[in-house]
């Protein structure tokens, strides 16, 4: 028994080694370098909370409070709109269904800076392709500045995150889909319920579990996104798409203040660990 034991150390030992170097090491060292005044090619000295003080007086970083909480929940519930549809259609037996459930992938798998890089030339002042499509049609008489003005920043940034999501939240919750007992249609189907019906007291109810997990591992992706944003727009125009992660890293690495980077960055943490605290005491409570 006890040669057992320690081969179950000797097992996991490498899994702690590696959180430990990659995760817990860089955290506590971040939360020590948000209490000093750190600057990149000079030491720094320990001042306590005035990092965080700072930052919450600048309003810069209030906007980007507000712009995290805007990319992230428009960006998730297109997510989960579009990926539940998708999926209720991929459940259906069609011709080619494996070409486009194949196809439907490449958003995900395509690496995100790549993929991004081909949406900021889409959405180019001078040769944007919907400016060209807009034009064409009517709908416009001049073309947009997407990433010019602040409020279609914003829009393309969410466009460009639930783009790359919506695979994942089709995928996952077609895997639900079909752990669903047909069973429970056909009974549906002689009580003459309707497809409306069957999607709201079936459906929904049977797929509850994975979507929330889905939902939890989409909201923290998304709060944290980094590449999308800073390839498109850097955070511009006017810090009007800033998320927590461009932020910091302007303030960390760009601009040479480690301290008051990390500070910023640390700020996600307790809106992510209250949201997730919110999702999990829901998941228990309808349990």
């Amino acid at each position: 028994m006890e040669q057992e034991h320690i081969l179950a150390y000797l097992l996991v030992a490498p899994a702690l080694i590696i959180l430990t170097l990659f995760i817990a090491y860089p955290f506590i060292l971040g939360i020590w370098l948000s209490m000093t005044d750190k600057v990149v090619g000079q030491e720094g000295h320990f001042v306590g909370l005035q990092n965080f003080r700072n930052i919450l007086q600048s309003q810069i970083f209030l906007q980007t409070v507000k712009n995290t909480f805007v990319y992230t929940g428009v960006a998730t519930l297109l997510k989960l709109v579009f990926g539940l549809a998708l999926a209720l259609v991929l459940n259906h037996h069609f011709k080619f269904k494996r070409l486009v459930r194949a196809s439907m992938l490449l958003p995900w798998i395509i690496p995100t800076v790549l993929s991004t890089l081909a949406w900021l030339w889409m959405f180019d002042a001078t040769f944007s392709v919907f400016n060209w499509v807009l034009l064409k049609l009517g709908l416009v008489q001049r073309g947009l500045i997407w990433l010019g003005d602040p409020q279609l920043a914003m829009v393309s940034v969410i466009l460009v995150n639930a783009w790359r999501g919506i695979p994942f939240f089709a995928i996952s919750l077609l895997a639900g889909l079909q752990t669903i007992s047909p069973d429970l249609y056909e009974a549906a189907d002689i009580d003459g319920a309707g497809s409306l019906a069957k999607f709201w007291n079936i459906t929904l109810p049977m797929l509850q579990p994975v979507l929330l997990v889905v939902l939890i591992f989409s909201v923290i992706v998304t709060f944290a996104d980094f590449q999308v944003v800073y390839v498109l727009t850097r955070g511009g125009p006017s810090n009007s798409t800033h998320l927590f992660a461009t932020l910091a890293y302007q303030v960390a690495l760009a601009s040479g203040r480690l301290g008051e980077g990390a500070a910023i960055s640390l700020f996600m943490f307790p809106f992510l660990l209250l949201i997730v605290i919110f999702q999990l005491w829901y998941i228990r409570r309808e349990r």
